[in-house]
């Protein structure tokens, strides 16, 4: 295929699925690969804002990738997939025979960067092949390369989303790129984490929230990650759950029919009620989940049924609202295990044992709700 400095071109296949997102079947060398495609890190910029979608490398993948593809015999037949910048251009092939009613031959021009220019594409899914091909002794090997045209970051995170759901990725770097794109097109399981991903995200940074700065989510960095202790994968699920159940507190601030969110009132309950919680164990909040129970996402999720018993037999109206739930909870506050000591009631599990599995949540959930009940029935 002609090739030049500026400008790489190969034989493709156009096919539309959708006009306005072409798409491209075509081969790329490792080298020409890295050198037309970013890699799309997900971090934070100063403000805040959501950068990139893409994991940080994992190396023992990588040299995984590398020590099979410098064996003899090796095979790569999964295409990488990019998303296109509308700066390549796609010209179709002269002749009668160049369309077979599902796509069109052509020529796909895709202009190389010079310096201090923006690369035309990125890559949506298969980053650790890519840099795996481009330490390896087989360099140009031709590599299958799936890819559509999107200038626009939603419809690349969206598809990056789609594509890993299924795949054992991250589930908090999913969780964190949701609230970033629309729902069209997403799952039914993937539109549900959104809004609780979203509040998740907001309690992360809110000076009023007492989770603020304690977070981990998949942008966090290395030095960040030190000073954090909860889970966002934990939280999440918690105030999913309480969404999605008749009985959970959450349950009444959102129609599930027309979609809206009363999302004051819920980020109020959040507040008041996690606040109440940090007050009434303050010696087991913000340890990591080795120190404290409390942290780990089985106490998370014990803690956040707690929460819907709690926080529905109060009016958002009320005066004095932390204290009142303060109350509550500390009818509880004995009988619980978060940093030392064994749950008697549990088989006198030791407080270290109680592991994040369903079991143990269970158990751990079941025991504090039925301990809550019947201390509120006592004279």
């Amino acid at each position: 295929m002609p090739q030049n400095s500026f400008k790489i071109i190969r034989r493709a296949l156009q096919i539309t699925q959708n006009k306005n997102y072409p798409l491209y079947v075509f081969c790329l060398t490792g080298e020409e690969l890295l050198s037309i495609a970013e890699i799309s890190r997900i971090s934070r910029d100063d403000d805040g804002k959501l950068i990139g979608y893409q994991r940080e490398e994992v190396k023992s993948h990588i040299n995984g990738i590398v020590e099979y593809l410098d064996s003899e015999d090796s095979l790569l037949p999964n295409p990488i997939i990019l998303a296109l910048s509308s700066r390549v251009k796609f010209k179709s092939s002269r002749g009668p025979n160049v369309a077979d009613g599902l796509s069109i031959a052509g020529l796909l021009e895709i202009p190389v960067p010079q310096s201090g220019e923006k690369k035309p594409a990125w890559i949506v899914d298969g980053q650790q092949r890519a840099l795996a091909i481009s330490i390896s002794k087989r360099k140009n090997i031709p590599i299958p390369v799936n890819a559509f045209v999107a200038d626009d970051v939603d419809i690349q995170r969206k598809q990056f989303i789609l594509v890993n759901n299924t795949k054992p990725i991250s589930r908090g770097l999913i969780n964190e790129l949701l609230p970033e794109v629309d729902n069209s097109s997403l799952p039914g399981n993937l539109s549900a984490r959104k809004i609780p991903s979203a509040l998740c995200e907001w309690l992360n940074n809110h000076p009023n929230s007492p989770f603020q700065g304690i977070i981990i989510r998949a942008s966090t960095s290395t030095e960040d990650k030190k000073n954090r202790v909860v889970t966002d994968t934990a939280l999440i699920k918690t105030i999913q759950e309480s969404f999605s159940s008749p009985s959970g507190c959450l349950f009444p601030y959102r129609n599930m029919a027309t979609g809206e969110t009363d999302f004051d009132s819920i980020c109020q309950i959040l507040v008041t009620y996690w606040t109440a919680v940090k007050n009434t164990f303050p010696e087991a909040w913000g340890l990591t989940p080795t120190k404290s129970r409390l942290m780990h996402g089985a106490g998370i999720h014990a803690m956040g049924r707690i929460m819907d018993k709690v926080m529905t037999g109060f009016s958002l109206k009320d005066s004095d609202l932390v204290n009142k739930v303060e109350k509550e909870l500390h009818l509880i506050a004995p009988f619980c295990r978060w940093t030392s000591g064994n749950w008697e009631e549990l088989g006198n599990i030791s407080w270290s044992n109680i592991q994040n599995t369903p079991r143990d949540i269970r158990l751990l959930s079941n025991y504090l709700i039925r301990t809550f009940v019947q201390e509120s029935h006592k004279p």
